[in-house]
């Protein structure tokens, strides 16, 4: 990339203390520093047959356990070392079709699985990006998702709970009336979100529903979109569906007998059933020549209200169209529409209702800047902004390059889109301006690492970028910093960081690394070695994260409101809040937009990481 010779000149920006990320309802945080980075590709155990051996690094994620491994997907416990959290890490991985033949790559085992290897794939990049625009506490989030290594991963919040069908067994008896609707709430609610954009989850059953640690919510699990895929290219049914809570029309697709939100219905209202009488209905299939279905009506007659069982039944008529056609209707059959959403208690055996809580945030916001002053170092550069200095930029004095394709130093603000993140810090400090809505409730609300994470999560499938420190943790006044970014196709390379006291650097490119092209499979070291800028880690002590942005083109910043010191964009807290509060926008503020002509598909892909100052 750039490769200038100049002479070394200081400047200064800011840096991050140790931010404690809150509890998070969904996924364990962790909160101490990052362990060091192993090699980039550690070999396999021989034992360990598919699965990436502990210690294994796909980007920031770190592998630290196996969860568990199915016929089509290995899911992974591991450590985000760049939010300090654990994760759970999910890979597609079809064993009838493929094998690990390297240290992180799948191949298909023979020449004619591969048209049903990526098959399976492109459902399962999919499911992901679903998941990801799915926003319901009973729904399971996907964090971010991308292809790489012949293969492809999501990474969703690390869950503890126990499967319907483990509590169920636990309980030793039927859950009473109050007990199931607590249950039916959330999943019915979560279920009219996926339906509303004609997205069927066709594998509900009591092994696909955890009752998470703590509250006791309800969570759908495993939309298995690519076991469904692969199952139907090979016809392998048994594969794909449950007998007892599939509906018939799941056997085949026939006239009369297609898919939709009754499909649902049916295998939800089967999980109730087998919930009261302990087996499931009989297998929808069979129905249809000799229908000997036992109606819960008078089965489960005098332990339970008659509306309710009735709704149950009329939900399991094994013909579609006679069957209750939606959810909608389902919640109007049970009364779940007319029901207050405060929780009620549930008389025992069953547990507390489950609170519907909100996906907690990923990390604590940023303390307001410190004030500090500008000092010469020199003579030809300066410590710059107003705030705890983290790192002594050394670099040349130049002026601000112009806001160009190739040289994207930060222009002025202009209008583009933001978002505003929903995790409001404590104490925010109060402007004295009352028209509302007042600047300091958006500052407060506005959150520069869960911006990171949105742009993170909303990148290209086909884009997979790396990034890393050298190490994980830079002593003060002694270690520069050095970082590593990788991608799978060529781009225009952006990183941006973020100190824990609000300010906020355009690291690269800047005044003195202009050119930030970067090559397909290219590993770019950054400062570049014999640079004329560098970073000397200078304090205080804490952490430092950044993002690495890698786009198919240049992009403009603008809208951040970045300004030019000494040849790096730099911003406060301040100033990015009313950023974001000037463009009220769904997209992630550190997104920028795009820089091309005509109907051009904007394609990213992202990486987060992070870096610990110690004394």
């Amino acid at each position: 990339m750039d490769k200038d010779d100049q002479p070394e000149r200081t400047v200064t920006k800011p840096q991050a203390r140790v931010v404690d990320p809150p509890p998070d309802s969904e996924a364990t945080l962790i909160r101490p520093p990052p362990a060091p980075k192993p090699p980039a590709s550690p070999a396999p155990r021989k034992d360990s047959g598919n699965q990436l051996p502990v210690g294994t690094f796909l980007g920031e994620f770190e592998i630290t356990e196996l969860i568990g491994e199915g016929g089509f997907g290995i899911v992974y416990l591991a450590r985000d070392h760049s939010l300090q959290r654990r994760v759970a890490l999910k890979e597609y991985m079809p064993s009838a079709l493929a094998a690990r033949t390297g240290p992180l790559e799948v191949s298909v085992k023979a020449e004619r699985y591969a048209e049903t290897f990526d098959a399976g794939l492109k459902s399962f990049v999919n499911e992901a990006r679903l998941l990801a625009s799915f926003d319901h506490p009973s729904l399971v989030k996907v964090y971010r998702f991308w292809e790489a290594n012949g293969t492809a991963y999501m990474v969703m919040p690390y869950y503890e709970g126990v499967t319907l069908k483990q509590k169920l067994k636990e309980m030793g008896a039927p859950p009473n009336e109050a007990w199931l609707l607590d249950l039916l709430g959330p999943l019915t609610e979560a279920l009219l979100v996926i339906h509303a954009d004609q997205c069927y989850h066709r594998d509900i059953a009591p092994d696909n529903v955890m009752l998470l640690k703590g509250t006791g919510r309800p969570l759908l699990l495993d939309f298995g979109a690519a076991r469904r895929v692969i199952g139907d290219m090979t016809q392998a049914l048994t594969v794909i569906l449950k007998p007892g809570y599939a509906p018939v029309e799941q056997y085949a697709e026939v006239p009369g007998m297609k898919q939709g939100p009754w499909t649902d219905v049916y295998a939800l209202a089967a999980v109730v059933y087998y919930a009261i009488v302990g087996k499931t209905p009989p297998p929808s299939v069979g129905r249809l020549m000799n229908d000997n279905y036992e109606p819960l009506s008078q089965l489960a007659q005098g332990r339970y209200s008659p509306k309710f069982t009735a709704a149950i039944d009329r939900a399991l008529i094994v013909k579609p169209e006679e069957r209750t056609q939606s959810i909608e209707e389902l919640r109007h059959d049970l009364g779940l529409d007319t029901m207050a959403p405060a929780p009620r208690p549930a008389p025992a055996p069953a547990p507390a209702r489950p609170a519907p809580a909100a996906t907690a945030a990923a990390a604590a916001p940023s303390a307001p800047a410190k004030k500090g002053a500008m000092v010469a170092v020199a003579g030809l550069v300066a410590l710059v902004l107003a705030g705890g200095v983290g790192y002594a930029l050394l670099g040349r004095d130049a002026p601000a390059p112009a806001p160009g394709a190739a040289a994207p130093a930060p222009p002025a603000p202009e209008p583009a889109s933001a978002a505003v993140a929903t995790a409001p810090p404590p104490a925010p400090v109060a402007e004295p301006a009352p028209p509302p809505p007042p600047p300091a409730a958006i500052e407060a609300r506005f959150d520069p690492l869960q911006d990171f994470e949105r742009v993170a999560a909303g990148q290209s499938a086909d884009f997979g970028v790396e990034a890393a420190t050298a190490k994980p943790q830079f002593r003060i006044d002694r270690d520069y910093l050095s970082f590593t970014v990788k991608s799978t196709r060529e781009g225009h390379l952006y990183v941006f960081l973020h100190g824990s006291d609000g300010v906020l650097v355009q690291v690269f490119p800047n005044a003195a690394s202009r050119n930030n092209k970067l090559r397909a499979g290219q590993t770019i070291t950054l400062p570049p070695p014999q640079s004329s800028w560098a970073m000397k880690a200078s304090g205080p002590a804490g952490t430092d994260h950044f993002i690495a942005i890698v786009s198919a083109y240049p992009r403009d910043f603008g809208a951040i409101g970045l300004k030019v010191q000494d040849g790096f964009g730099m911003a406060s807290a301040e100033a990015v809040a009313e950023a974001a509060r000037a463009q009220g926008g769904a997209a992630p503020l550190f997104l920028g937009k795009p820089v091309c002509s005509g109907d051009c598909v904007d394609r990213y892909g992202a990486a987060l990481f992070s870096s610990q100052q110690i004394p």
